[in-house]
């Protein structure tokens, strides 16, 4: 039974979906190049980032989001509400958990397994940027990891929103607690830019959009045409937001090659454990698949923009605090592409409907 699914699965996955880590290898290597031997660009589209978020990115996460929006009526975010086992999931994942086990896993190898490798100073550093990493869950990314895993939008979009209004309360006493300062600064400029650009702006668009062609070409018109055109946005999104993405990183991967590699270890580690805590949770549960994927994605991927602001201010912005926040935009797309993939071929693993979640 299982083998016929994930034939299933598999036919309906199309040409970008089948083949998206060789394209996405494709677009951090082009992203790389123009780095490196087409300055001018990185340098260009860095006049337009405000509070740490790049613009440009913005717009094309924004695409990328939108389609999933687009499906999200209110009665369904009403629906989601009511349904709290999902939640309790993510948030315990999140808050009560995820940070100490970075702080854990990171020192483990950092400031021991690799302890002769990289200078005891560099190492607090580096596990001081782990940490932040790990305080802050995804805010925006995680809407393309639902939407390949066919997450529920509706909780998707709730299971955020509620990691954000924490996150506003609880990021800056744990990070404080696990690296032992008092003057964490956390950019609310940053948080509440990220919050319009990426759950704000895309809602509201695909609401009205939704609202419009029901209202006027009917909802088969809406799901089975108006839908369909958007079927490879969000793909495509994604891989020229690598591409940008990259264009900045170029001469952090080619000047620290060894460094990034085992800063690498413990923040893969640490996503796939992170991943299991809850999706394992999530199963035990009985929780549908459309919960538990979204579930475990907020917790294995990171809220980057805000870990690099947080990490700058604290830190400076040549510190291995930073390279190691880097480093999390350098693992998690590929680490959560590899997570997707697990909950797709394992989505027999769970009931497809799940009451009172």
């Amino acid at each position: 039974m299982s083998n016929e699914i994930n034939k299933k699965e598999g036919k309906g996955l199309g040409f970008f979906e089948t083949y998206l880590t060789v394209w996405v290898a494709a677009c951090i290597l082009i992203g790389v190049a123009i780095g490196q031997f087409m300055p001018q660009v990185p340098e260009a589209l860095s006049k337009f980032t405000y509070y740490e978020i790049s613009i440009p990115v913005a717009i094309l996460i924004w695409l990328m989001i939108y389609p999933m929006m687009l499906k999200i009526d209110f009665t369904s975010i009403v629906e989601a509400t009511k349904k709290p086992k999902g939640l309790v999931v993510t948030c315990v994942t999140n808050w009560l958990i995820k940070p100490f086990t970075m702080y854990l896993i990171a020192a483990f190898f950092l400031k021991g397994v690799f302890s002769a490798l990289i200078p005891s100073a560099l190492a607090n550093e580096y596990v001081a940027g782990a940490v932040i990493l790990g305080a802050a869950p995804c805010t925006a990314m995680v809407f393309v990891w639902s939407h390949l895993t066919k997450g529920d939008p509706a909780y998707t979009l709730v299971q955020v929103a509620v990691n954000d209004i924490i996150l506003l309360f609880a990021f800056t006493p744990i990070v404080a607690i696990l690296l032992g300062v008092t003057d964490v600064f956390v950019p609310y400029g940053t948080l509440f830019l990220s919050v319009i650009l990426f759950i704000v702006i895309p809602f509201v668009g695909g609401y009205f959009s939704r609202k419009y062609i029901v209202e006027n070409k009917g909802i088969e018109y809406f799901e089975n045409v108006f839908l369909k055109k958007f079927d490879h946005v969000t793909i495509v999104g994604l891989l020229l937001t690598l591409i940008i993405i990259f264009t900045f990183q170029g001469d952090v991967i080619i000047s620290n090659p060894l460094h990034i590699a085992l800063i690498a270890i413990p923040l893969t580690i640490q996503t796939f454990f992170i991943f299991a805590i809850a999706y394992g949770w999530a199963k035990a549960w009985k929780l549908p698949h459309s919960v538990a994927a979204p579930a475990g994605m907020i917790g294995a991927s990171n809220f980057f923009e805000l870990a690099v602001a947080v990490a700058i201010s604290l830190f400076g912005l040549n510190s291995g605090a930073t390279l190691a926040t880097v480093v999390g935009v350098l693992v998690e797309v590929p680490v959560m592409l590899a997570l997707v993939r697990i909950a797709n071929k394992t989505r027999h693993w769970f009931p497809e409907i799940a009451k009172g979640n």
